[in-house]
């Protein structure tokens, strides 16, 4: 058995990138970009109005003007303003020359249909206008490679007249869960039969981080049928993940199938509690996870393996690392040599250990907010212990 550490050395050795692609902004949410975006335009690309309301030379004192034009937003008609005149103007329209100031309409009074005047303290020369260039210049950085593009950035693209974006592709994934005993929810159970949570677990955890291309496969405890759909599933996916049927039982084919489909071992088992007996292996450019079947194991082994590989693949960066690193909140005794994974709360700078810590046991997920790392060597982790910390 090798140490968590190592397990977390190896794959960031194996990991593979994802193909990088140009692809519409409209289909780029949740991925990562391949290269730095710069600006091809000024932005904004001319002198805009920052309100509704009347620009004019304004020279910093009381004055009246006559109002000489009407400017809406969109209108691309070189207007320019004389001195003593002002323009209606709406929000985002362009500045006519001669205009160096907007002053909001409630701050103006009408004296007679075409004629206002501004008293106040409120504007100086220069206000409620949009500088050309003042979000972003031409040319200039506006994003930065292995940046994930959500909202916010797609906007920043859209905005500049970007539409379309090199990014790292996301990987096809499959998922083979094994076991006789296992029936689909909605199903009735006779004694003997438990539901299958792996199953949905995993295509739930694979769609939060971003894989779009999900193949779910069923196999029976007969290692020929087995056989078959570990050769099928490793032809049509880049990743391909297990669970059960990796162990020492009469029953558990797996680690046999994949040395048959010439699946190259990683490694075989961690010093860890849940999920011992993790296989992790490659074939060419494919990645391989056998996760163990109970699915407190499934779900931890995933946090720490696959999700980080996935996120690589991604084009992201510092996968390895833990997310938080927190104040334990309480004593914890644990078996020597071994590092645990707890689910747990995070409560300001601390983190406390939840109830049902059992692999086999998935109620502590329905609250746990993060998996705590207890290191290897301690016998008992005392409170007050610097611990990593894992969102879930």
């Amino acid at each position: 058995m090798i140490s968590v550490e190592q397990a977390k050395k190896i794959l960031s050795e194996n990991s593979e990138r994802g193909q990088i692609k140009e692809i519409a902004l409209g289909e780029c949410l949740g991925l990562v970009l391949s290269e730095n975006i710069y600006s091809p335009i000024d932005v904004p690309s001319f002198d805009n109005s920052a309100m509704d309301g009347y620009a004019m030379n304004f020279e910093g004192h009381n004055e009246e003007w006559e109002v000489s034009n009407v400017i809406q937003a969109g209108d691309t008609s070189e207007t320019i303003i004389s001195p003593g005149k002002a323009a209606r103007i709406f929000t985002g329209a362009k500045i006519p020359k001669g205009a160096n100031t907007v002053i909001p309409q409630e701050l103006i009074e009408v004296i007679k249909e075409g004629q206002i005047a501004y008293s106040g303290d409120k504007i100086s020369i220069g206000s409620n206008i949009r500088l050309k260039g003042s979000q972003s210049e031409k040319h200039t950085q506006i994003l930065e490679k292995g940046q994930v593009l959500g909202a916010g950035q797609i906007g920043l693209l859209a905005s500049v007249g970007v539409a379309k974006v090199k990014v790292w592709t996301t990987p096809r994934v499959g998922y083979i869960v094994t076991g006789n005993e296992l029936k689909e929810p909605g199903t009735p159970l006779r004694e003997g039969e438990i539901y299958n949570s792996n199953g949905p677990m995993l295509e739930a955890l694979l769609k939060e981080n971003g894989v779009k291309q999900i193949q779910g496969y069923k196999a029976s405890d007969d290692k020929n049928s087995l056989q078959k759909i570990i050769d099928r599933a490793l032809s049509e996916n880049d990743i391909l993940l297990l669970s059960g049927g990796i162990s020492v039982g009469d029953y558990d084919f797996v680690e046999d199938c994949l040395k048959t489909a010439k699946v190259r071992e990683l490694f075989y088992k961690i010093k860890q509690r849940p999920g011992k007996p993790l296989f992790v292996g490659k074939k060419e450019k494919k990645m391989v996870f056998a996760l163990p079947g109970n699915p407190a194991s499934v779900h931890s082994c995933f946090i720490q393996y696959v999700r980080p590989s996935i996120r690589f693949w991604l084009g992201k960066n510092a996968v390895w690392d833990a997310d938080h690193q927190l104040t334990l909140a309480e004593d914890v005794e644990k078996k020597p040599g071994l590092t645990y994974f707890m689910k747990g709360k995070k409560t300001g700078g601390e983190v406390s250990l939840l109830k049902g810590q059992q692999s086999f046991n998935l109620q502590a997920f329905a609250t746990a907010e993060c998996l705590l790392e207890l290191p290897g060597e301690n016998e008992v982790v005392t409170a007050g212990t610097i611990v990593n910390v894992y969102d879930l």
